[in-house]
């Protein structure tokens, strides 16, 4: 029984013995400006390899090998995994385990302790970086290895054309690149520019200079010149982190990588930009240059009761949509149009701007009739024809059947012109004349002479009083405040009527009106003029309460009119209940 149990136990120790996972340094001593190699094997097919730290070593690798061998109908298989450790610091470093899976179980390597030491004599730490050979090739590795290009699609192009700049970064197959940072970003002067974002890099294959290389994308620009002549562009510049082959290889026949940066610069380009043409050019052109629609649409044609009308001046199509102006349309006094409403919506892809713009115009009715709004015309230079192209829109007939008669009055008071008639246009001729004496009694002795003389003396006690009267009137200060705020408060409303149609001024001299004269009625400031504070002021004067509600709700009307369309009968109203509003607060305070 004894014997089984001792054969079992062999068995199982001789299975176990046959899976074998160690760790075999090249050496356990250096110097530090040697090499160390350190290979992981297992003699069975294992997975999830995980490798130890390496403290106190620069570690280049791994590189795995393989091996499947038959030997007299026995087989053997090796993987194995080797790294290039290269010494940083002088002293004993312990590199721990690492461990790997075999069908199922995982196995550990034992620690490794490994010592580094001064500098060696005659050690080099590169034994081919004094080699000249193997330096050139190096930097013709470095060189050839990566190149940055910037590619001008027009190096000719007209004022406003659109030119594209693609900038693409070259690697060749046998260099690796980690990472780059810009040191000089170019600059557009004399272009329109946009940028085009790239969300993800995407690597392919191209040739360059006859080389197979992988290139990548990096930006993409739309340029538009905006002058004639020759135009620069200056370069993109990065510093690419980057490995190349050093000419060592390593006992596997694999290069040798070293890490290295280079400086890379896609270069000055110039564009030799052409005017546009003067034959031929519009007189209303205003630099529109591609391929464009234009369109003039009213909201409708036929307006009741002052309804307001909308205009709608597009253009469409690909071109400098965003560099130029649309043209503005004309029309009759009797039609009040409002400054337009800008709207884009463009997109500027690789072959440049495309999309739409707009101008809306609002059109307030003044006057019952039909009025026309003028023809419109846009002017483009086309590309593809590289000759002036011209749209006209045709007249357009607003029918305006009927507007209110508040609106209607208030449009003919200011159109109606003062007539003066004489009232003596003709005179007859005199029949009798007046004659004075040649002679004449002297001035010097006679009465008029002494009462001239006596009247200065006469003047002293009114000159005196009126003096006296000055100098108290002068020193009433709050007097003299409140007086010079009631004339600004006449003469503001004096010029609110005269600015009535012109809805901003109207509005502004209004309120500069009202404070002036609340200004002279209670005896405050500005900083003083809350709401609150008017109000109870004006009530402790003895003001009505309506009064004092009708004067706030002109404020109000002051304030909402400078962020809402308002119309002539609208301001004609707010003058006229102004006035009595004041009429009334003169004579209850």
């Amino acid at each position: 029984m004894k014997r089984y149990i001792l054969l079992l136990l062999l068995f199982v120790q001789g299975m176990y013995a046959q899976v074998e996972f160690k760790a075999v340094p090249s050496k356990t001593s250096l110097g530090i400006n040697e090499r160390l190699i350190v290979e992981f094997s297992v003699n069975a097919d294992g997975d999830n390899f995980t490798p130890p730290q390496f403290p106190g070593f620069k570690v280049s690798g791994p590189y795995q090998t393989v091996s499947n061998s038959w030997i007299n109908g026995k087989t053997s298989f090796s993987k194995g995994y080797k790294y290039l450790l290269i010494p940083t610091a002088k002293g004993s470093f312990t590199i721990g385990s690492a461990t790997i899976e075999v069908d199922g179980k995982e196995l550990k390597t034992a620690p490794l302790k490994i010592k580094v030491g001064e500098a060696i004599a005659g050690a080099d730490p590169n034994p081919y970086a004094n080699n000249q050979q193997h330096q050139q090739e190096m930097q013709q590795n470095t060189s050839d290895g990566v190149h940055l290009v910037a590619e001008v699609s027009k190096t000719n192009p007209y004022v406003n054309e659109p030119v594209t700049v693609v900038y693409k970064i070259y690697v060749s197959p046998s260099t690796s690149v980690s990472g780059w940072k810009e040191v000089a970003s170019p600059q557009y002067n004399d272009f329109w520019s946009q940028n085009i974002d790239i969300k993800n890099l995407q690597l392919q294959q191209e040739t360059y200079q006859g080389k197979m290389y992988r290139m990548v994308v990096l930006r993409k620009t739309v340029l538009y010149p905006q002058k004639d002549g020759r135009l620069e562009i200056e370069p993109l510049t990065l510093d690419v982190s980057m490995e190349v082959p050093n000419g060592r290889t390593d006992f596997f026949g694999r290069q040798f990588m070293v890490a290295t940066n280079k400086v890379v610069s896609a270069g000055k380009k110039y564009i030799n930009a052409r005017p546009l043409p003067e034959k031929g050019k519009p007189g209303n052109f205003s630099g529109a240059v591609g391929n464009f629609s234009f369109t003039v649409k009213p909201s409708k044609t036929t307006s009741s009761n002052g309804e307001p009308i909308q205009l709608e001046v597009a253009v469409a199509g690909k071109g400098n949509l965003k560099l130029f102006t649309l043209p503005k349309p004309q029309v009759p006094a009797a039609l009040e149009m409002y400054d337009p409403e800008h709207t884009e919506s463009v997109t500027t892809p690789l072959t440049g701007m495309q999309g739409k713009i707009v101008d809306n115009y609002t059109i307030v009715p003044q006057n019952k009739g039909k009025y026309p709004i003028k023809e419109l015309s846009f002017s483009w230079f086309d590309l593809g024809t590289q000759s002036y192209k011209t749209v006209t829109h045709d007249e357009i007939m607003i029918n305006v059947l009927n507007v209110p008669a508040n609106q209607e009055s208030a449009a003919k008071d200011d159109t109606n012109k003062r007539t003066v008639t004489s009232t003596e246009p003709f005179r007859f001729i005199a029949l009798e004349t007046t004659l004075k004496p040649v002679g004449r009694d002297d001035f010097f002795g006679s009465g008029i002479f002494y009462g001239l003389l006596a009247l200065p003396f006469l003047l002293i006690p009114f000159i005196i009083f009126g003096r006296k009267k000055k100098e108290a009137y002068d020193s009433d200060v709050v007097g003299s405040k409140k007086r010079e705020n009631n004339k600004l408060a006449k003469k503001y409303l004096g010029e609110a009527k005269k600015q009535l149609g012109s809805k901003a001024a109207f509005y502004l001299a209004l309120e500069k009106a009202l404070h002036n004269f609340l200004k002279a009625k209670l005896n405050i400031e500005t900083s003083e003029m809350s709401r609150d504070n008017i109000k109870e002021l004006l009530l402790s004067r003895n003001a009505k309460e309506e009064t004092v509600l009708a004067f706030s709700k002109i404020m109000d009307s002051c304030e909402f009119a400078r962020y809402a369309p308002s119309s002539d009968s609208a301001m004609q109203q707010d003058y006229d209940s102004a006035v009595s509003v004041i009429t009334a607060l003169e004579k209850q305070i």
